[in-house]
């Protein structure tokens, strides 16, 4: 895209013409959201993503091998985390960063890593580096309006990878195909499905080749389905509909009656991506800039055998899509074969229609009669759809979202590091799921780790989850007793406002335990005092304003 109107010095124009200048800005930019993120990640002592409470607590075992001990969640996590991903961590806690730490610094190299790939692919299907910097640009706004790198769980490693298995595709490259492939089974191994589609279709004369990175791929990933398959079975389609967990409210939701929604833009169930940049569906517009080639002259430049070859993974993701939905989990959720593509490619071509649009608006900008005032609307026009581009996101309160969690409790945390290591915490409250991440201790539930996917990890805390329900508001003492010698419990966690009904209705996730959650809600409408509620005083080892730690020690020899 030429920007000669726009510069009166060689030099700029150069540089403007740069490939290396746009990677440079590309760059920057990407630094640019990433120390948004790390701002956030490091706003406090006690901070950690949403997500990672899942995948990165278990991990502080590589630096202490004494740490939750034959617990259930952490062995639970341990089985379904991808073998790479685990050793990257374990590589990092051996040289002395944290697996807390490296989660907090890991998305800004995985967004610098995935800036690089996209500003290379994208020149490769579209030859004019500015148009490189803005599909970087947007995709780095895109990936940061969700939590998917900011999360640093496997899929994070999505963003990099794919980029680069698409430039390696294009470019043909058999030797550095491979490595991605197995990465990606290392890393995040669901895209695979993706990625064997359409090799299947490219390389269907090379069979060679086909079968060796293929048979490699299934070699890296069979220790991780063996693995995560202790756990099961997979709850079924049909089982799934029956619990209250998959459905809106639930911990996991899924199905909505709501069939819009549902098939578009539901969290799990969706083809679309969640929110994204308004600027990115402008993509939409590429058939059009196509069509209309004569008004658009810079699309000539589009390489139609790559297009092509991304139009044919668009259609494997959508098949993918729908075969996610008919094998209920055995594919695990469908929108993760769409959304991650979409967002890589879409990005691309929406790159592409802004800079055909650009050129037309400048040439048009260009011609205009030469008295001022016939241009400034159209100056201001671009002016302002420019800063657009770059700044939109600065605009909004909530970006980048993170959803970075910050641990407000930093006594009651460093007071259970101060105890053994094998100390079990049992609480329903909320901050069980900050538990295992901050004090590095076990508990006996939350709502963090209670996935419903594999039944045998999650009927044994379903029933833990009931068990500690009924225990913490029957009117008699011996379900509680009897809680804490079943499970071996140290620690009970109790908020001070956990005997009014509305703190049960609040946690909506609570109601997939029934009948230990409506007998629960029935007696403090009738007002039966939990038993509990009468050896709090004695029984408490710690306290602030918000909660009660008892000991349960005291519990079990309560008469």
């Amino acid at each position: 895209m030429s920007l000669l109107p726009l510069f009166r010095f060689p030099g700029l124009v150069v540089l403007a013409r740069s490939p290396k200048f746009w990677f440079l800005c590309s760059i920057l930019f990407a630094v640019y959201y990433g120390g948004c993120g790390l701002l956030q990640a490091f706003s406090s002592t006690y901070v950690v993503q949403d997500d990672a409470r899942e995948y990165v607590f278990w991990m502080q075992r590589f630096i202490e091998p004494d740490l939750f001990t034959n617990d259930l969640i952490a062995d639970y996590f341990q089985s379904i985390t991808p073998l790479g991903y685990a050793t990257l961590y374990q590589i990092m806690a051996a040289i002395g960063i944290t697996p807390l730490l490296l989660s907090k610094i890991l998305p800004i190299c995985l967004g610098i890593l995935t800036t690089i790939y996209t500003f290379w692919l994208s020149l490769r299907i579209f030859p004019l580096p500015i148009t490189a910097f803005i599909s970087t640009l947007i995709l780095n706004q895109s990936i940061w309006f969700s939590t998917d790198v900011a999360s640093a769980t496997p899929r994070s490693f999505v963003y990099p990878l794919l980029p680069a298995f698409l430039y390696y595709l294009l470019q043909n490259s058999r030797l550095a195909i491979t490595i991605i492939m197995i990465l990606q089974a290392l890393f995040y191994p669901l895209l695979i499905f993706l990625y064997t589609g359409i090799l299947i279709i490219h390389w269907r004369k090379h069979l060679f080749p086909l079968i060796l990175i293929l048979g490699l791929t299934a070699i890296v990933m069979s220790p991780y389905i063996i693995s995560a398959s202790q756990y099961g079975p997979i709850v079924s389609w049909h089982q799934a509909l029956q619990m209250t967990e998959h459905w809106l409210g639930g911990r996991h939701p899924f199905f909505d009656a709501n069939i819009f929604r549902f098939w578009l833009m539901g969290q799990h169930s969706g083809i679309l991506p969640g929110v994204m940049p308004p600027l990115i569906w402008i993509s939409l517009l590429l058939p059009f800039c196509q069509r209309k080639s004569f008004l658009f002259p810079e699309i000539r430049y589009l390489k139609n055998a790559d297009t092509q070859i991304l139009v044919t993974m668009i259609g494997i993701a959508i098949a993918l899509y729908f075969a996610a939905h008919l094998f209920f989990l055995k594919l695990f959720f469908p929108t993760r074969h769409t959304i991650h593509l979409f967002r890589v490619i879409m990005a691309i071509t929406a790159a592409i229609v802004l800079t055909v649009f650009g050129k037309f608006a400048l040439f048009k900008y260009q011609n205009l009669p030469k008295l001022y005032w016939h241009k400034i609307p159209l100056f201001l026009l671009l002016l302002t759809f420019s800063l657009t581009l770059l700044f939109y996101p600065n605009f909004l309160k909530t970006y980048p979202k993170a959803e970075y969690k910050i641990g407000r409790h930093p006594q009651l945390y460093e007071f259970l590091q101060q105890q053994p290591t094998k100390t079990l915490t049992a609480s329903l409250s909320d901050e069980a799921d900050n538990l295992p991440t901050f004090s590095h201790r076990p508990i006996l539930t939350s709502r963090e780790h209670a996935l419903p996917f594999h039944l045998g990890y999650y009927q044994q805390i379903r029933q833990r989850t009931s068990d500690l329900i009924n225990a913490q508001y029957h009117p008699t003492l011996q379900p509680a007793q009897d809680l804490i010698k079943k499970y071996q419990i140290d620690y009970w966690l109790i908020e001070k406002n956990s005997f009014q009904p509305e703190y049960l209705t609040k946690r909506t996730w609570l109601n997939s335990f029934q009948p230990a959650f409506n007998q629960a809600i029935n007696y403090l409408q009738h007002q039966q005092k939990p038993a509990i509620t009468s050896h709090i005083k004695q029984c408490t080892a710690w306290q602030n304003q918000t909660f009660w730690l008892l000991k349960t020690t005291c519990i079990i020899n309560a008469s």
